[in-house]
């Protein structure tokens, strides 16, 4: 098992094998971002229907996630991943036979098991390291997400050159072969083998399920809606929105696309590292600011002026510039990445025994933002006729996200528990076991 300091034998495979197959669970699992724009132009899709298309596969990798997190506590993260991986694959490849539009939907619910990879990394590769380190490995891990810049980077061409079949063919194919490679270069999580040469059970799944009671981690799953699920959401949408707004071409699109996507993910490393130097807290807060002043330029749309003059009408237009829009949405997707790291700081840290469920539901609601944005995009572009209202909805919920965790923080602040030395927000402090019943004094922030 990891030590206080060390972490546990086969850490480093169990860490990198589980990053790259990741990887390739985040590049299927984004796959709709570049064929979709296809398959909406074949089929003839509104703007509603392509964000439903896009975002089914995020639903279902967000709604098993929490099941995941739990089978993963009790039969392990290779076997569980394993078969995740396998069934993916499976659907994936069947996705190039689809013909209609429901067709389409169904296999979208199939491939979307991909996503519920990272319920099953989180709980799996958190087990080697300890509390200490747990932020730098879970960033790691978490950088995975640049699979959706290998989508965008790859899949457009081939794409052009062989169809969208053939995307869904090739990555089905790449996913089967990186999930039998991770299952054979890994190891059983140290907990899992000590509790096997015990003979002691696993504990049961609705024990589990008990710290999903505290209002807290629904706080820490808002912070991963924003993070995590406009991340996803964006990634998926970027595509489609600088060809409609910008009139770029889609292998454009995907290369441009990917400079939200790789920083969004890559960054992530460094969030984790930043939460277990100078505490979660202070990155969340940096995340934050940074997002709102992003969300709040690229919401305003392209408007033209028209200014009575002394010699008449003076015209002049105000509108961001593709290099502009590019730079901003590489900040913002620098800032979410440190965003989705410091939140799943949390989370050992407050819940070691329950990183697969609590992990799982956070992952979830984040995961379903990933579902419900692209959708509330498209319906907003029906209903406004503005590109920009993505980037709206983006700023309210991030804004709405700083507040509550401002006022919750100054509330705990107020009372000054003795507690507040276990809060990862607050590394100079000594802490003790964030378990003991003096946590309950936090639960209602």
């Amino acid at each position: 098992m990891a030590s206080a300091e060390n972490p546990a034998p086969g850490a480093a495979s169990a860490l990198w094998v589980s990053t790259f197959a990741f990887t390739a669970c985040f590049a299927v699992w984004t796959i709709f971002s570049i064929i979709g724009v296809q398959i909406k132009t074949n089929l003839g899709l509104s703007e509603a229907q392509f964000g439903l298309l896009v975002g089914t596969p995020i639903l279902t990798g967000s709604l098993v996630r929490v099941f995941l997190g739990v089978w993963t506590e009790q039969f392990g993260g290779r076997r569980v991943n394993l078969i995740v991986m396998v069934l993916a694959a499976a659907a994936t490849f069947l996705l190039s036979y689809a013909q209609t539009y429901g067709q389409f939907l169904i296999a979208a619910l199939g491939v979307g098991m991909a996503g519920g990879a990272f319920a099953v990394g989180v709980a799996y590769v958190s087990k080697f390291y300890p509390a200490g380190r747990q932020g730098t490995a879970l960033g790691i891990f978490g950088a995975g997400n640049v699979g959706a810049a290998v989508t965008k980077f790859a899949a457009p061409f081939v794409m052009l050159a062989l169809g969208w079949e053939a995307v869904a063919q090739i990555w089905a194919g790449a996913l089967l072969i990186i999930a039998l490679g991770f299952f054979l270069l890994t190891r059983d999580e140290p907990q899992l083998v000590a509790r096997r040469r015990s003979g002691e059970r696993a504990a049961a799944a609705w024990m589990q399920l008990t710290p999903l009671k505290d209002l807290r981690v629904w706080r820490f799953a808002l912070y991963y809606f924003f993070v995590f699920g406009g991340f996803v959401a964006l990634a998926l949408w970027l595509p489609h929105y600088l060809t409609g707004a910008y009139g770029v071409g889609i292998g454009v699109a995907g290369m441009l696309a990917a400079a939200y996507s790789i920083p969004g993910s890559l960054f992530r490393v460094f969030g984790g590292w930043l939460s277990d130097k100078i505490g979660a807290r202070k990155v969340m807060y940096l995340t934050f600011a940074i997002s709102v002043i992003c969300t709040f330029i690229l919401s305003y749309p392209a408007t033209a002026y028209v200014v009575d003059g002394i010699e008449g009408p003076i015209r002049f237009r105000l509108a961001i510039s593709l290099p502009v829009f590019t730079a901003l949405v590489f900040v913002l997707g620098f800032a979410m990445s440190l965003g989705k790291a410091a939140v799943y700081k949390h989370i050992p840290v407050y819940y070691p025994d329950h990183v697969g469920s609590v992990g799982g539901l956070v992952g979830m609601i984040g995961g379903l933002g990933g579902f419900i944005m692209p959708i509330v995009f498209g319906a907003l572009n029906d209903l406004t006729g503005v590109w920009t209202s993505c980037f709206m909805l983006l700023f309210l919920l991030v804004l709405t996200a700083l507040v509550w965790m401002h006022f919750a923080v100054r509330r705990m602040e107020r009372r000054r528990a003795p507690i507040l030395a276990d809060l990862p927000e607050f590394p100079e402090l000594a802490g003790v076991g964030p378990d003991k019943a003096a946590s309950s004094s936090l639960r209602s922030h």
